[in-house]
C-alpha cells in the first residue's frame, strides 16, 4: 500500500469540519492509500545520512472528535513515501524557508514533494502577484514611508497589508481623507525595517473576495466567494467574512486559465488564486484551501479533483 505523507501543523489543532488538508486525506484513504503526518520541526537532515522526518502512520476514524488513530510512529526517510504534501500554514518564515531546504533536499533524494519546494520559495503568496501585474490591481511593494503616501495620493483608496500575513491579518484601508495613514504606515513597516504591499481598493470586494483553485493546471469550476460582513473590509473567512459558493464566471476563468499552467508548469500543484471582481490580488501556494466550502455548498468532489491531479502527477 503506498503511503502518503503530509507535512502540518498538528493534527490535533484540526477543525476537520471546514479543514482543506483533512479533506485531501479522507480522499487519499478512500482510494486505499496509507497515510502519515508530520509537523516541519521532525524533519532531520545528518551528513552522511537521508532527509528523514518523526513520523506518525495514521488511520482516520470517521469520527467527528478522535478523528484519527495513531498505527505506529518512527523516524523514516522521506523517499519511502509515495509523496509529499507541504502543507504547513503561514507565515512564511525562516523555519518554513529551511523546512522547504530540507524537503528539496529529500527531491534530490527521490522523494516527490508537492507543491514543489523550490516552487514555494519562488512564490511567496503576496510578492508573487507581481509577475501577473496585468492581472492585478495597481499594486505597489515598499519599505518607504514617501512611496506609501505618494501612491494613496494617486489612488486615493488603498489598501494595505503585511508581506507575510494570512488569513486577513494586518489588512488596512485608508480612503480619500487618509486618516491615520502615518500610523499605519509605522504599524505596517516598522520604520522601514518591513516591506508592506498597498493596492488600489477594489470597491467588488462587496461581492467577495473570491477563491479560485487551480489544480493539477486546471480551474475548479466553481468558487468561494467570501464576503464581508458589517463594516468589515477583510472578506477573509477568519476575519468573520461569509463563504458563498459560485460559478467560476467566464470573465474569472479567462484570466485563471491563462495562469493555471504557467504555474502548474513550475511545481504547483495546487494554488489557490483570490480575485476581486476580475483583478487577481493574491497567489496562495502554501496551503490553499476553501476544498470543504465549495464541496458542501455545490456538491462538487474538490477532494476529488484534486487526489486525480496528485495520482497523474504520481504516473
Amino acid at each position: 500500500m503506498k503511503t502518503i505523507l503530509v507535512v502540518a501543523d498538528p493534527l490535533e489543532t484540526f477543525k476537520t469540519y471546514k479543514d482543506t488538508t483533512f479533506a485531501m486525506m479522507r480522499e487519499l484513504q478512500r482510494r486505499g492509500f496509507a497515510l502519515a503526518a508530520c509537523e516541519p520541526q521532525h524533519l532531520q537532515w545528518q551528513t552522511g545520512g537521508l532527509v528523514s522526518a518523526e513520523v506518525r502512520e495514521i488511520t482516520l476514524t470517521g469520527r467527528e472528535h478522535e478523528w484519527f488513530e495513531v498505527k505506529t510512529a518512527g523516524r523514516r526517510p522521506l523517499r519511502e513515501f509515495a509523496a509529499i504534501l507541504m502543507r504547513k500554514d503561514p507565515p512564511f518564515d525562516s523555519e518554513f524557508f529551511y523546512a522547504t531546504h530540507l524537503l528539496e533536499q529529500a527531491e534530490r533524494e527521490g522523494a516527490r514533494v508537492f507543491n514543489s519546494p523550490r516552487a514555494l520559495r519562488d512564490h511567496p503568496e503576496k510578492l508573487a502577484l507581481m509577475e501577473f501585474g496585468q492581472y492585478a490591481p495597481p499594486t505597489l511593494v515598499t519599505r518607504s514611508a514617501d512611496a506609501i503616501r505618494a501612491f494613496h495620493a494617486e489612488h486615493r483608496d488603498i489598501i494595505l497589508k503585511p508581506l507575510d500575513g494570512m488569513g486577513g491579518m494586518g489588512i488596512f484601508r485608508v480612503t480619500d481623507n487618509g486618516m491615520n495613514l502615518g500610523s499605519i504606515i509605522e504599524t505596517l513597516n516598522q520604520g522601514g525595517a518591513t516591506s508592506v504591499m498597498v493596492q488600489g481598493y477594489l470597491p467588488e470586494i462587496v461581492q467577495g473576495d473570491k477563491r479560485l483553485l487551480l489544480i493539477g493546471g486546471k480551474v475548479a469550476p466553481f468558487v468561494l466567494a467570501r464576503i464581508p460582513q458589517g463594516n468589515e473590509v477583510r472578506g477573509n473567512l477568519a476575519a468573520g467574512g461569509k463563504g458563498v459558493a459560485q460559478p467560476l464566471s467566464d470573465e474569472n476563468r479567462a484570466v485563471a486559465e491563462a495562469m493555471a499552467p504557467v504555474l502548474a508548469a513550475r511545481g504547483l500543484l495546487l494554488v489557490g488564486l483570490d480575485m476581486i471582481g476580475n483583478k487577481v490580488t493574491e497567489i496562495n501556494v502554501t496551503s490553499p484551501t476553501c476544498f470543504q466550502e465549495i464541496q458542501q455548498q455545490t456538491g462538487f468532489d474538490v477532494p476529488a479533483m484534486f487526489v486525480d491531479a496528485l495520482e497523474a502527477a504520481l504516473a
